[in-house]
């Protein structure tokens, strides 16, 4: 069971684990903090690892409200100081990669480090940028459960599901389409024109060789405007990294988050 903290008007759930220097995890668009089961062991022996629902995911209740990204962000800023961290490593995927550029500029002496995995430039609608698999996407959400297998192809390579035919199931779980999932989509949506070349921290950018819904040339774009960049892409990985080469993710979080 995680624990509750009241923030900004929003009971958030949340868990932390582990000792050494805190490490903030940002999950996706659909995902809730359970996205962290396989990778958090890897990096609890060497850092306090922090995950949470952000609003309208998982066990968080908040305001029937669409959330901003600026919202999001200060949330995250928001834990970190309940918490008692003045400073963290912070780890963004996804939607959650956007969450943590946006903190990082709203918020810039609270980030240590950088981690962008699999997620595109806040100034960017990933609705423009990649409009035939998006469209795709949203008609078969619209369709879950019953399309679940369907969109775990685009989400996995059709290697890994071969090999790992369980996750063909993945999105079984996903919730119904609801007001809340709607509130969800609208923050998802949201493109705050912000300066990123105002992000000075040391960031590392991982992109899936075969990501289908973020393209690794759209994650890697991010270094044409961050001034300071790694760049790691992961051969035949899609877009949920942490679910198909956690270790291998962890082992590049290690090395870089000292």
């Amino acid at each position: 069971m995680p624990d509750l903290i009241d923030l900004n008007g929003t009971r958030t759930a949340f868990e932390a684990v582990g000792s050494g220097p805190p490490l903030l995890m940002l999950h996706g668009a659909e995902g809730s903090r359970r996205q962290f089961a396989a990778i958090r062991p890897a990096l609890s022996e060497h850092y306090s690892v922090i995950t949470y629902d952000q609003r309208d995911c998982g066990e968080t209740l908040n305001p029937e409200s669409p959330a901003t990204l600026a919202m999001l962000a200060d949330d995250a800023h928001a834990l970190l100081q309940a918490l008692g961290h003045a400073t963290a490593f912070v780890f963004g995927t996804s939607f959650g990669g956007r969450v943590a550029q946006a903190l990082a500029l709203r918020q810039p002496a609270a980030v240590r480090r950088l981690v962008l995995a699999s997620t595109w430039p806040l100034p960017v609608s990933l609705a423009t940028a990649n409009a035939e698999v998006a469209q795709q996407l949203a008609q078969l959400r619209a369709r879950l459960p019953d399309s679940a297998e369907q969109v775990a192809e685009i989400f996995f390579p059709e290697d890994f599901l071969a090999a790992q035919p369980a996750f063909r199931a993945h999105f079984k779980s996903a919730p119904p389409r609801s007001a809340r999932s709607e509130r969800r989509a609208a923050a998802v949506g949201d493109v705050p024109q912000l300066d990123l070349a105002a992000i000075t921290q040391p960031t590392l950018l991982i992109a899936g060789a075969v990501d289908r819904v973020v393209p690794a040339a759209l994650t890697l774009s991010l270094a044409q405007t961050l001034p300071d960049t790694r760049s790691i892409v992961l051969p035949e990985v899609g877009h949920l990294s942490l679910a198909q080469v956690p270790q291998v993710v962890a082992a590049h979080l290690r090395e870089f988050l000292v």
